[in-house]
C-alpha cells in the first residue's frame, strides 16, 4: 500500500512496512465502539428475556459476559502493532503453515453467519422505514454499500466509524438517557424473581460470545499501528470500545425487551420510540443503519484476508489490490446468498449461533494468547511465517493443533445447546461452564506440549533474519528490528 491513506488498500496477508505505520491506538476506541453500537448487540441483548430472564438478571449477566468476552479480544488487539500481521497470519505460529486453515474454517463461518445476522436486521430496518417490503433488493443494496468500503480497506474503514460514533451518540446516546428516565418496567423486571441459571447463563455466554467474536480478526485493525506503540493503550481502547458499545447496546436490548416482550427487536426499539415521542420509532431505526452496515463491512474486511490464508496456505498468492477485490466480493457474496436463503426465529437462531460460536473460538484464543503471552512472549521470526515448507513453525502445528482439539473434547460433556447437552451440563440443571473448562483445558495441553518447542533455534533465526532482511518485521526481545537502508 502507498503512503496515501486515501487510496484503496492493497496489503492482506503481508507485513506492513515500518514506513506504512501510522495512527494513534485512541482510534481504536471508536472503531470497536461502532462495531458494538448495532442493532445485532441489541438483539443479542434480549435473549435472556426471550427465556424468561428479569432486566436485572440479564443486566448482570450481560455485564459480567461483556466483561469476560472482552479480555481476550483485547489482548489480542495488542498483538497488531507489535506484528504487523493479521491475526491468522501469526496463528500459523501455533497451528503451522497450513494447519491454520482449521481455525480460519471456523472463523470465515462465524464472519459470514454474523454478516447473514445483521443483513436481515439492515433489510429490515428499511422495510420499516420505507414500506417497501423488497427484503432481496435491500440484500443486495445493503451488501453493495458494505463491499464498497471493504475495499477501499482498513483507514477508510477507521475514519466511518469515528464519523458514525458522533452520530449514534446524537441518536442513540439521547434516545437511551430518555428512555430509561421515563419508561416504567413491569413490577419484578428489577428483581431475581423466578431467577433461572439457564437463562442467566445463556444470556451470559451470548454476551461473552459476541465479545469474543472479534478476537480472531481484532488485530487486522492494530496492525498499521507504528510498533512503538503500547502494547497497554491498544490494550486499553480496544477493550473500553468493545465493552461500552457491547455492553451498552446489549443492555438497552434487554431494556426494552423488558417492555414489549412479545416484540421483535426492532418493534420493541421502535414502540419504546414512539411512546416517549410519537413518530421518532422510525428516525431512530433510520439513524441505527449506517452502524449496520459498517459492522458488515468490518467483517467482510476480516473475512476477506481469512479467505486469502486458506489460498496461500495450499498455493502461494501474490497478496495484490486485485486479489483483495476478489477476495472481498466472495465473502459478500456468500453473506448475500445466506441473507437471501434465511428463514427461522431471529433470537432462537442467533442466540444458538453465538453459544456454539463461543464454543469453538474459544480454545483457539487460549492457545493464542497463551503462546504469545507465555510461551514465545511476543518474540516471532515473522519472515518464517511466511515460508510454506522447512520454517521454524512448520506445516502442521501439531501442538496447537491438539491443544485446540483437547479444548472442544474438554468442553462436550458441559456444553448446553438447543441441540444437545452435556451430561455434565445435565446434572448441574443445564448450568453451562464449558467456557471456562474450554480455556483451562486447551491452555494447559498447550503449556506442557510447548515444552518440547526449540524456542533457542526460532530466536537464532529471527536475529539471522533480522540481519540478512532488514525490511521484515521481527520481534525479539520486545524490540522490533529496525529497518536497513
Amino acid at each position: 500500500m502507498s503512503s496515501d491513506s486515501s487510496a484503496i488498500e492493497s496489503k492482506s496477508i503481508d507485513w506492513v512496512p515500518l514506513q506504512d505505520r501510522r495512527g494513534k491506538p485512541s482510534t481504536l476506541f471508536p472503531l470497536w465502539f461502532m462495531s458494538n453500537a448495532n442493532l445485532t448487540t441489541l438483539a443479542t441483548g434480549m435473549v435472556g428475556a426471550a427465556l424468561g430472564a428479569s432486566f436485572l438478571t440479564s443486566l448482570v449477566a450481560i455485564i459480567l459476559g461483556a466483561a469476560v468476552g472482552t479480555v481476550f479480544t483485547a489482548f489480542h488487539s495488542a498483538q497488531g502493532p507489535q506484528l504487523g500481521l493479521p491475526q491468522m497470519i501469526q496463528s500459523r505460529a501455533q497451528f503451522g503453515y497450513r494447519g491454520v486453515v482449521v481455525i480460519c474454517a471456523v472463523v470465515i463461518f462465524s464472519i459470514v453467519g454474523f454478516n447473514v445476522f445483521n443483513q436481515i436486521l439492515a433489510a429490515d430496518v428499511l422495510t420499516l422505514t420505507t414500506g417497501a417490503d423488497v427484503r432481496d433488493l435491500w440484500f443486495v443494496c445493503i451488501t453493495a454499500l458494505a463491499l464498497a468500503l471493504a475495499i477501499y480497506g482498513y483507514h477508510w474503514i477507521h475514519r466511518v466509524q469515528t464519523w458514525l460514533t458522533w452520530l449514534f451518540l446524537a441518536t442513540f446516546g439521547v434516545f437511551t438517557v430518555v428512555a430509561l428516565t421515563v419508561s416504567d418496567l413491569p413490577a419484578g423486571q428489577f428483581g431475581f424473581g423466578g431467577f433461572s441459571w439457564a437463562a442467566f447463563l445463556v444470556q451470559f455466554a451470548a454476551a461473552a460470545a459476541y465479545a469474543l467474536g472479534w478476537a480472531p480478526y481484532v488485530s487486522d485493525y492494530s496492525r498499521y499501528l507504528p510498533p512503538q506503540t503500547s502494547p497497554r493503550k491498544a490494550l486499553f481502547h480496544t477493550y473500553t470500545g468493545v465493552f461500552v458499545g457491547a455492553a451498552w447496546l446489549m443492555v438497552l436490548g434487554a431494556f426494552v425487551a423488558a417492555l414489549f416482550a412479545d416484540l421483535s427487536p426492532l418493534e420493541a426499539v421502535r414502540q419504546t420510540a414512539d411512546d416517549i415521542l410519537p413518530g421518532s420509532g422510525l428516525w431512530l431505526l433510520a439513524a441505527a443503519l449506517p452502524g449496520l452496515i459498517t459492522v458488515i463491512t468490518v467483517n467482510i474486511y476480516a473475512a476477506s484476508i481469512e479467505l486469502i490464508t486458506v489460498v496461500d496456505s495450499f498455493r502461494a498468492v501474490q497478496p495484490t489490490r486485485r486479489l483483495r477485490v476478489i477476495s472481498c466480493t466472495v465473502i459478500a457474496l456468500c453473506g448475500l446468498l445466506g441473507a437471501v436463503l434465511s428463514s427461522g426465529e431471529f433470537l432462537a437462531n442467533f442466540g444458538s449461533f453465538l453459544v456454539v460460536l463461543l464454543y469453538l473460538l474459544v480454545p483457539w484464543t487460549s492457545v493464542n494468547l497463551v503462546d504469545y503471552y507465555f510461551v514465545r512472549r511476543g518474540r516471532y521470526a515473522v519472515r518464517e511465517i511466511f515460508v510454506p515448507r522447512g520454517s521454524v513453525y512448520g506445516t502442521w502445528g501439531w501442538r496447537g493443533l491438539a491443544a485446540y482439539t483437547i479444548g472442544i473434547l474438554a468442553m462436550i460433556p458441559f456444553v448446553v445447546t438447543v441441540w444437545y447437552t452435556g451430561p455434565i451440563a445435565a446434572a448441574m440443571n443445564d448450568v453451562d461452564m464449558a467456557l471456562f473448562v474450554g480455556l483451562a483445558a486447551s491452555a494447559v495441553a498447550y503449556i506442557v506440549m510447548a515444552r518440547s518447542l526449540d524456542l533457542a533455534a526460532e530466536h537464532a533465526k529471527a536475529e539471522a533474519d533480522a540481519r540478512e532482511h532488514g525490511v521484515e518485521a521481527v520481534t525479539f526481545a520486545g524490540r522490533v528490528a529496525p529497518i536497513e537502508t
